[in-house]
Formats: structure tokens, sequence, C-alpha cells
């Protein structure tokens, strides 16, 4: 925030300057400790984030206090006693201090806290303190990567959000099991890192629901991943994993799982690196929103969307990429089509493509591209040899995107 709108916020927030102590703010000034304050009982919010705070030992009167932020220090302990005096805190991050690594149990005297943010920290263990929190509605997670249970979660009756990308809980199917118990869930982040562990979780519609992120990582298993439908989902990612195929399924009314065309209509970003069973991506029909692709280092796929599993699935009738704006396809050693005829791709702006040596056509015609001024199509591949051998729909074609030819970025 820009120092005189803050300074403006601050004289607003404490009554135009008349209780300088209702909130109080020293961020970013090198504190190694919690500051001084004459009066704790009237500090209703105080911000000490990105400071050089190591140890938090004191325990003062806070009866006011609702928001405490502590992100982005330097914290490794947090002593008990300073908890057991904010009974009206709502509002705790201590994201980004990543020596941090556990809670003490009396956090369970926060009695009021709803929003609490413990991402990018190295906790082990969720204390059986945390799990009394019954008016906490928001947890923060991601980013744990010594956490390798939530055992005990389904206590949070009110949670509505958890984030919980890039923790160590992805092989944990106890604690996937708990998830299905937490009857308010809103918005879900996850990993999963077995076939197994996915089955027990998507295969929960009121979880599957929920889930806004999701990434699949170090799946070992060489099995087929079967996918269902996912209202919320708007970015998946996988990354350094076995399947050898994806399925799309949804459920009928009467429990049956048929294949069919489930639109993940919120599903805009899809992410994937050493994914190295797959042979095609042609479930990414099912993402008519999708916005960014990136496919990398895959060594099996020789298609993105497969002519024969198109037509049979779909009898060609659905046109995919519609919405995409960035494209990436890079060290594909394998990889001989996207698509097998033009497509309009009426929204993309950058196609990167990178040692994809067997990829000689691309799905283009002198009117693909978007059409809006200023946001032409650019091709992004800085081997000449490739260049050179690319095969152009037709001429038209190649006079149009040759030029624009530029450097992989």
């Amino acid at each position: 925030m820009h120092d005189v709108v803050r300074e403006m916020a601050l004289w607003i927030a404490t009554d135009f300057g008349r209780d300088k102590e209702r909130c109080i703010v020293q961020a970013g000034v090198s504190l190694r400790e919690v500051p001084t304050v004459e009066n704790w009982a009237s500090v209703r919010r105080m911000s000490l984030m990105e400071n050089k705070i190591e140890n938090i030992s004191d325990s003062p009167e806070c009866p006011e206090l609702t928001t405490l932020l502590l992100q982005k220090n330097r914290l490794t302990n947090i002593s008990g006693e300073f908890f057991k005096s904010m009974p009206r805190l709502v509002v705790l991050d201590l994201s980004r201090s990543r020596d941090f690594n556990g809670l003490p149990e009396e956090i369970s005297e926060l009695v009021s806290l709803r929003y609490l943010d413990l991402s990018r920290t190295a906790i082990r263990r969720l204390p059986g303190g945390l799990l009394k929190l019954k008016m906490l509605i928001y947890l923060n997670l991601e980013g744990t990567w010594q956490l390798e249970s939530i055992y005990g979660i389904s206590n949070l009756s009110s949670l509505k959000t958890l984030r919980l990308i890039r923790s160590k809980v992805r092989q944990n199917l106890d604690g996937m099991k708990e998830l299905q118990l937490l009857e308010h869930l809103e918005v879900v982040t996850v990993d999963i890192g077995s076939i197994l562990v996915a089955n027990q979780l998507l295969n929960t519609t009121r979880v599957a629901n929920v889930i806004q992120e999701l990434l699949f990582a170090f799946v070992k298993e060489k099995d087929v991943l079967t996918i269902p439908n996912m209202e919320v989902l708007s970015t998946l990612k996988m990354s350094l994993s076995e399947m050898v195929e994806i399925n799309i399924e949804k459920r009928t009314s009467w429990g049956n799982k048929i294949p069919t065309t489930p639109d993940f209509l919120n599903l805009s970003t899809v992410s994937l690196y050493s994914c190295h069973g797959l042979k095609d991506l042609t479930w990414l029909l099912y993402a008519p929103n999708l916005s960014d692709l990136k496919v990398n280092s895959s060594r099996q796929i020789e298609d993105i969307i497969s002519k024969e599993k198109t037509v049979n699935l779909f009898a060609g009738t659905i046109i995919p990429f519609q919405r995409l704006e960035h494209f990436q396809v890079r060290y594909l050693w394998e990889l001989k089509s996207i698509y097998w005829r033009p497509l309009p791709f009426p929204c993309l702006r950058k196609f990167n493509i990178l040692y994809c040596p067997k990829l000689r056509k691309l799905p283009l015609d002198s009117k693909s591209g978007s059409s809006n001024p200023g946001e032409d199509l650019v091709i992004h591949n800085d081997e000449q040899n490739w260049i050179d051998e690319v095969e152009w729909e037709d001429e038209t074609t190649k006079e149009r995107f040759l030029p624009s030819l530029q450097p992989s970025y």
C-alpha cells in the first residue's frame, strides 16, 4: 500500500487519530520482538508482518484484539501464554515463517477464531488445541511440507475453506476420509499422491464438488485415473506421475457410471509435467473454458486430442480450445499431433512450442487466432530446423504466421 494511502487508512481506523493504539501497524520495520504497547486492552488490530521476530513469549491482556497479522517473520516459537487473553481474536496469520514448526495446545483458548493461515510453515502436526476451534471457517495449510497427517480435522465442524495443496498429506488415506465428514466445506485445494486416495476422495460427491484446485503428484500406479464431474474445479495440475490414462465419468441419478460429457465449466488452468504414462489428453474436451494449458516433459504423449477417441466419444461435435489464451507444449519427444484439422483458437495469443521434433503440422489456418486488435497470435519457437520443416495448412497460413515466430520464452 502506498504510504500516503496507508496513513490515511490508519487515521480513519483510529477514530481520526484520537485512538492510535486501536490499530497498530509496524510492518517491514525489522522488529525482532513484539513491540511495547502502553494499553493492550484497547488494541483491536495489529500488523507485525514482514519483520524478524523469532520468539513470542509475552502474555499481554488483549480483550479487544480481533486481527493479528504475523506473516513473513522468522518465528520458531510462540508460547502458550500468548494466546490465553485474546478471547475475541477472529483472524490469525502466521504464514510464511519457514522455521515455525508447531502451535501450542493453548491455541484452543482462541474461542472466536474464524480465520487461521499456517501456509508455508514447517508444522508437523495439528495440535489437539487447534481441533477444538469450533468457530473456525478458514484454514490454510498450503505448502506445509512437513505436515503428513490431518487426523482429527473432522472436529472442525464449522470449516468452510480448507487449503492443503503442496502439503505432505497427499497419501494419507485416513485424513482424506475425514474430509467427507466436514458437512459445511465450500472450498478445498488438495494434493493427491495415489489412485487409491483419488478414488476415496473423488468418489465422494460432496468433496469432489468443492475442490477448487487439484494436484496429482508422485502417483506411481500405472493405472487408469477416473475423474468425476467437479463443479468448481478451476486448476488441475499433474506432475511426476505414471497413470496411463485419464477417464472422465459422472454418476447418473440411479448411481450408474457412464461416459458422458460433463462440462468442467470452471476449469481454466491445466498443467502437466513429467506424466510419462499418458499418450493423449483427449479428456481436455470436457473443459470448454480452458484458458491456460501447459504440457511439458511427458515422453509418451503422441496426441493432445486423439481423433479416434474424439469420434468414438463425441462423434466429432465438439470444437476444443475456444477460450484458450496460452498454450505451451515443450519436451514432448513423441508428440505428432495437437488436433487433426485447423482450429479457430479465437482467444489464443501465445503458442509456445519447444523440442517437439515429431510435430510437423500445427492445427492452424489463416483465420486461426485472436481477432482483437493488438492480440495477434504469436508462435514461440527458436529451433530453426523445426521452423523450416513445419507443414503449413496453405501458403496463406504460412504468410500469416511465419513472420510472427519469436524465440521461446
